[in-house]
């Protein structure tokens, strides 16, 4: 999206420019006044001085700008918004239940402090003192995981990277069982409260997902694969919303409850109606069982309209919840 010239003041704007060509190289100065909202002739402007500056710019054969190979830009300079933005990011990375995760986010926050100029850092902690994240958790046992089981996601980030085969053993609750998969893994994907690997399992001969909190054993091999021919990730997950099992859902929401549900629905959203004092959800899932527990997360403000199955089965759920607590009438 385009910023207007008065959102950037021409030093910022220089130093947007190079971190722009030196990842997008190629653009046309069109591109590039249209990127920064301001005329080509600034733009112009601006690629002249930073060429009298130094910086090594040529024009590619296709007819664009880009910045020779190799050029460093100096140290890494931050504002006081994109300093905080970074620390807010490592610190939610401390909620991960992955010790190795929690440990390199301290780290990656400890390197940036370090480098902010006094003022900034002085402005950083400060926010650090009034904000904190998940406080009812600070005193908890996050570790959840086995000793042997920390580090799995940069693991299998490296491996996904770099299209290395793995080899792992995976734990099956549904059927209590540990089965050894060889797998090429695809990408992984973050739901609300865990990590996945989506990759090929050559076990079963299809693409499936894998929890990496039901991951035994894991070791990265060393020959390559190739990933099946025109995969795309964010398309697979589309698919997976429209699978020939799922069923059309409907169910509503106080809007109370609704600004915190939206970020939790299982699927994508298909309709989003008004309701009086409620908003009425449309999409498609599969497991019914596990929108009754989804939904009773929210009590009284939330309720399954359709299929009558999702009903019954979250009538089901309640039940025996209150039959702990002997609720249930005779």
């Amino acid at each position: 999206m385009a910023r207007s010239d008065r959102s950037l003041n021409k030093t910022e704007r220089l130093f947007a420019l190079v971190l722009l060509l030196q990842n997008r190289p190629n653009l046309s100065s069109r591109d590039l006044a249209e990127h920064f909202g301001v005329s080509r002739r600034t733009i112009f402007r601006d690629l002249r001085t930073l060429g009298e500056s130094g910086v090594p710019l040529t024009y590619a054969e296709d007819g664009g700008y880009e910045i020779l190979e190799g050029y460093q830009l100096p140290p890494l300079m931050l504002s006081a918004r994109e300093a905080a933005t970074l620390l807010v990011g490592t610190a939610f990375t401390t909620l991960q239940p992955d010790a190795s995760l929690r440990a390199d986010a301290d780290a990656v926050a400890m390197k940036i402090r370090s480098v902010l100029p006094e003022p900034v850092r002085e402005y950083i902690e400060q926010l650090q003192e009034r904000t904190v994240l998940a406080p009812f958790n600070e005193t908890q046992d996050r570790g959840g995981a086995a000793d042997e089981e920390q580090g799995l996601w940069f693991e299998l980030s490296e491996a996904t990277a770099r299209q290395r085969k793995v080899k792992m053993t995976y734990y099956v609750a549904s059927r209590d069982e540990e089965t050894v998969r060889e797998v090429d893994p695809l990408g992984l994907v973050y739901y609300s409260d865990h990590w996945n690997l989506i990759g090929y399992d050559h076990l079963r001969d299809d693409i499936r997902n894998f929890r990496l909190d039901q991951i035994r054993k894991l070791r990265t091999r060393f020959d390559r694969f190739e990933p099946p021919a025109g995969f795309d990730l964010k398309e697979h997950l589309r698919e997976r919303g429209t699978s020939p099992d799922n069923q059309r859902i409907t169910v509503r929401f106080r809007d109370r409850a609704w600004r915190w549900a939206r970020r939790q629905v299982p699927a994508d959203v298909e309709q989003e109606l008004p309701d009086g004092e409620w908003t009425r959800v449309t999409f498609e899932f599969e497991n019914l069982s596990y929108v009754a527990k989804w939904l009773l997360r929210y009590g009284t403000d939330a309720e399954a309209v359709e299929p009558a199955a999702l009903r019954a089965e979250v009538a089901e759920q309640a039940r025996a919840v209150a039959e702990i607590y002997g609720a249930v009438p005779a």
